[in-house]
């Protein structure tokens, strides 16, 4: 066996060749040809485009050409264009001779930068940039005469020679245009036109010393110093006179194209960003309370109307709204009632009390209370002094935010008088005021203001307003109304931030006369506590501002009251007799609560009723011995006494103070059942309160749900002469739906 392999081995040993390195390199190299092969296809390319090009000059050159960025070929025209102009200025003297040439003026040659012009003095010295670059020592730079900075390129939009003027100019930072100056540096956008702001100027640039341009004075200094950041405010100054108007970017004009119903076009409604940093003024819903326990229940009115146009916009983008966003009252208060007007004995609103039976809840009552306040006549208004204060940061920059606040605010122009006057601050990094007070017939100019406004920035939302509130007292006249509206999505980064420190400040300034009303936009960011805040202790209204139709009801249709008040301080408060009812829960104005010794203190601020504004409240009353009482009797408890009220249900009191005044007045009015039936505003409230109670967890309504809301809203519509009642009966609709 040992000899059969001994032979075997013997055998392999000589077939197997001597290593030759020749040979090796061969096979490999034949191996590697192998695998090239097998990795590739024989079948010719295929092409990803619809059909070949066709090989030539000119498809070659367009290839290349669209390679091409905008800065690559503005700066490779611009280097075409200087030689050309090199040479057909200096070409033909040099071939004159020397003698000629010594008669020729010096060529001054400046370094490369990223740009190339040519540019003739006033001298006679000619600039040509560049022709043969030229690098020199940094010492040699620095001990030459300084040579005129060059002009950057800049990418200008249909605008005019003169137009061009401003935006070349050197940068400075304060902007000076129609004597306003605005501190802070400002940071366009990339590859965004520019118009009255300058190009920050290149690194690798050389740029020579440049005479700062003239500046003047803000209009109303600030207390405090301007905070600095790179995207202060960013605004397009107003067009001076013959220019022709500037041209304004794109996406700027093109959020103006509006549907039929006041919606923007390019974007209806945006659906709620899901990392969104909202916040909702709001508070635990009020409860169910025993009367011979707490008798009395006291709250401040609320004329505000955010919540339910902040309900619809979510229900509009296939969301429903978030809980806390619910605000009951002002979902009832954003309808126009035809309640009893006063009737002329003095008090400048009338309250009315109506009781029905409650939709929900067959042994529980609904006391329905309604204020109807006074419209003055039109002539006999006051003049008004506007400022609007306008946030311009960067948060700003959405179709549904700063480009639908113009178009809105534009919407009251036509509303005021000709010896009304309108005035424009506007905030991002820091504050300016973009428009000196001017009156409302000069309607263009505030138009050309508002058009110029641009989105970009942090919010300096506290200096902002103590700019206008500046603006405003130097506006204010003897017998007139000054208002602030604050016009912005509420969210304040810069100054004081913090809704306790802004509380005291505008409560400070509404000491002086000057309110402040505040009109939200947009979702995502919005800050809605911020915003009510301003709002309550500013002595003025909030709105929420979705579609350019809202904007028409808020600051057209219904202008004379939110700009005109007619009472200050409205306190209500009700005492309840225990003999007839034997609990009860006020349905909404959880942020609105006071104290029962609130009530007669003159110095407790409460809401505002404007010209022509009627305010809502709903309480669901159980009489004793009702199968729907929800609490037991006490053990240990004392019977309730009380007088004889025969059938008075409770006691209404309200409490006012005249513009102005410092001593309240008091209206009081017995609460009694009634006979006549329910009218269809007062049936339609309580389907919105029903609304309302359905968004929110509807922990009062027992079986009552969707179908019920939608069949008592849609039968007690009445006369809904805009629409705002079947709109209504939609989005409940709509409610239900997203509800599955």
């Amino acid at each position: 066996m040992t000899d059969e392999l001994d032979q075997l081995r013997a055998a392999m040993k000589a077939a197997t060749p001597a290593p030759d390195a020749g040979v090796r390199e061969v096979t490999l190299r034949l191996a590697l040809e192998n695998f090239d092969r097998a990795q590739g296809s024989f079948d010719a390319q295929r092409l990803i485009e619809d059909r070949p090009v066709k090989a030539g000059l000119f498809s070659g050159v367009f290839q290349m050409i669209s390679q091409f960025t905008t800065r690559q070929m503005l700066a490779g025209t611009a280097s075409a264009a200087a030689v050309v102009v090199g040479i057909v200025a200096i070409g033909p003297l040099l071939m004159r001779g020397p003698e000629v040439a010594r008669d020729v003026p010096e060529a001054v040659v400046t370094p490369d930068t990223s740009t190339s012009a040519v540019r003739a003095d006033e001298g006679d010295t000619a600039v040509v940039e560049p022709v043969t670059p030229v690098p020199a020592p940094m010492t040699e730079l620095a001990q030459a005469e300084p040579t005129p900075e060059p002009t950057p390129p800049a990418v200008i939009a249909e605008a005019e020679p003169e137009a061009v003027e401003q935006q070349t100019a050197p940068a400075d930072p304060s902007l000076t245009d129609s004597g306003v100056t605005f501190n802070g540096g400002i940071q366009p956008e990339a590859d965004q036109p520019l118009i009255g702001l300058t190009e920050a100027p290149i690194a690798e640039t050389p740029a020579a010393p440049v005479a700062p341009a003239p500046t003047g004075d803000l209009d109303m200094a600030l207390e405090q110093p301007p905070a600095t950041d790179t995207g202060a405010l960013a605004y397009l100054p107003e067009p001076e006179e013959g220019m022709g108007g500037l041209a304004a970017p794109d996406e700027m004009r093109r959020t103006r194209s509006v549907s039929s119903d006041g919606l923007i076009a390019d974007d209806l409604q945006p659906p709620v960003q899901s990392n969104d940093t909202e916040a909702f003024a709001t508070a635990a819903p009020n409860p169910v309370k025993v009367t011979v326990e707490e008798p009395v229940s006291t709250f401040s009115i609320d004329v505000d109307t955010a919540s339910y146009a902040v309900v619809r916009q979510s229900l509009n983008a296939g969301q429903l709204p978030p809980a806390e966003a619910v605000r009951i009252e002002e979902m009832v208060n954003y309808f126009p009632y035809a309640n009893p007007a006063p009737d002329g004995d003095g008090a400048p609103f009338r309250p009315t009390v109506t009781v029905m039976p409650t939709p929900w809840n067959f042994g529980t009552r609904l006391v329905h209370i309604a204020v109807q306040g006074e419209m003055p006549a039109v002539e006999a208004r006051p003049p008004l002094n506007l400022v609007f204060l306008i946030d311009t940061s960067g948060s700003m920059d959405e179709p549904a935010k700063l480009p639908l606040l113009r178009m809105s605010l534009a919407l009251m122009l036509d509303e005021l008088r000709p010896e009304d006057q309108v005035a424009i601050v506007a905030y991002a990094g820091s504050a300016g005021t973009v428009l000196a007070p001017v009156a409302a017939a000069e309607k263009d100019k505030i138009l050309a203001a508002l058009d110029n406004l641009a989105a970009g920035g942090s919010t300096a939302g506290a200096e902002g307003l103590a700019l206008a509130y500046q603006v405003a007292a130097g506006m204010a006249g003897e017998g007139e109304v000054s208002r602030v509206i604050l016009a912005t999505d509420g969210d304040f980064n810069v100054g004081v931030s913090d809704p306790e420190g802004l509380e005291a400040y505008v409560a400070k300034q509404r000491e002086t006369g000057i309110y402040l009303s505040v009109l939200g936009f947009g979702r995502g960011n919005l800050d809605d506590a911020v915003m009510q805040s301003l709002a309550q202790n500013g002595n003025g209204t909030a709105a929420y501002i979705d579609t350019l139709s809202e904007a028409r009801k808020v600051l057209v249709d219904q202008l004379t009251g939110a700009l005109f008040p007619i009472a200050d301080d409205v306190k209500i408060q009700v005492e309840w007799n225990p003999v007839q009812v034997a609990e009860y829960r006020l349905i909404g104005y959880e942020t609105r609560a006071l104290r029962r010794e609130d009530f007669n203190n003159d110095r407790v601020d409460a809401g505002e009723i404007g010209a022509g504004i009627a305010v809502t409240a709903i309480y669901e009353v159980t009489a004793p011995g009702s199968d729907a009482l929800l609490n037991d009797p006490l053990r240990y408890g004392a019977a309730a006494g009380a007088a004889d009220a025969g059938d008075e249900m409770g006691f209404l009191r309200l409490r006012y103070k005249e513009p102005g005044a410092s001593a309240s007045e008091l209206i009081e009015v017995p609460i009694v059942p009634g006979d006549r039936a329910p009218s269809d505003d007062v049936r339609f409230a309580a389907a919105i309160a029903g609304f309302g109670q359905l968004l929110t967890g509807a922990t009062y309504l027992g079986d009552w749900g969707w179908d019920d809301a939608i069949a008592l809203a849609n039968g007690a519509r009445g006369d809904d002469a805009f629409g705002y009642r079947a709109e209504a009966v939609n989005l409940m609709r709509l409610a239900k739906t997203l509800t599955r």
